[in-house]
């Protein structure tokens, strides 16, 4: 059973930086595509950016350029770089893998960006 948590959220200022983390347990992870969502109030949840196993990404175009996802087998965790930040990146955001074809998502880490 693989479960996900995720940290790293805050409060940023327009222009800044974070760096997200998505610690996963289970061996299956590193097997597994693994994805950044997120969701505003009010809107729904979408896809940021994702990684399979053999490290080909995916972005948004909303965030092409400004964000890097990575993953680090050795230590089970898939990490979003967000550089630039902006108001409209503030959300709830949410780690997920899908296992054995069922869908795995973490608790969530608030980030709000301030301008």
């Amino acid at each position: 059973q693989v479960q996900l948590v995720e940290s790293g959220g805050g409060l940023v200022q327009a222009g800044g930086s974070l760096r997200l983390s998505c610690a996963a347990s289970g061996s299956l992870f590193s097997l597994s595509t693994a994805g950044w969502y997120r969701q505003a109030p009010g809107k729904q949840r979408e896809l940021v950016a994702k990684i399979t196993s053999g490290d080909n990404t995916y972005y948004a175009d909303s965030v092409k350029g400004r964000f890097t996802i990575s993953r680090d087998n050795a230590k089970n965790t898939v990490y979003l770089r967000m550089n630039n930040l902006k108001p409209e990146d503030t959300a709830v955001y949410y780690c997920n893998t899908v296992v054995f074809e069922k869908n795995i998502w973490g608790q969530g880490t608030q980030v709000t960006v301030s301008s």
